[in-house]
């Protein structure tokens, strides 16, 4: 479910899917390139998230240094994590999503390719999160967009 927009006291129908099976897309991006990086598991654990970072680590250049923005997911930040040399994780202080770039691209996933619909089943689940997924990061511009937030441009840095 999400929001959308309908006349003032209005109470607008849309589908609603009761039964439950879940898909966990892993997404990174980089804002200032619009370069994306996802992973569709079937769960979300330790295994799964060192699965993502160690592919996050591939799809850089050699001598990029990836800096992570996380939430405080247990995955996150797991004991056994196995974080590769060229990322550094940079953990954000608790309730503070509005910091993490990534948020809006899961809000962007969501309203434009995800919600209000129904799945007839798992597959059907998993191919529409690769597409929701492959849709919004075939055009970097449309991840730079999405994705931007005054604090990741570097002139703001200095």
């Amino acid at each position: 479910m999400t929001h959308v927009w309908d006349s003032r006291g209005s109470r607008p129908r849309r589908l609603r899917q009761t039964e439950y099976q879940w898909v966990y897309l892993f997404g990174a991006v980089c804002p200032a390139s619009g370069d994306a990086v996802g992973y569709l598991m079937p769960t979300v654990d330790t295994f799964c998230m060192n699965l993502h970072l160690a592919e996050i680590s591939r799809s850089v250049a050699e001598d990029v240094h990836v800096a992570l923005v996380l939430d405080g997911a247990g995955w996150h930040v797991s004991q056994g994590l196995k974080v590769p040399e060229n990322i550094t994780l940079v953990p954000l202080p608790p309730y503070s999503p509005e910091l993490n770039v990534m948020e809006t691209g899961w809000l962007y996933l969501k309203s434009h390719y995800l919600a209000n619909r129904i799945y007839a089943d798992h597959d059907a689940l998993m191919d529409a999160g690769c597409n929701a997924w492959n849709r919004f990061t075939q055009d970097r511009q449309r991840v730079q967009s999405v994705c931007n937030a005054g604090w990741t441009q570097s002139e703001s840095l200095n």
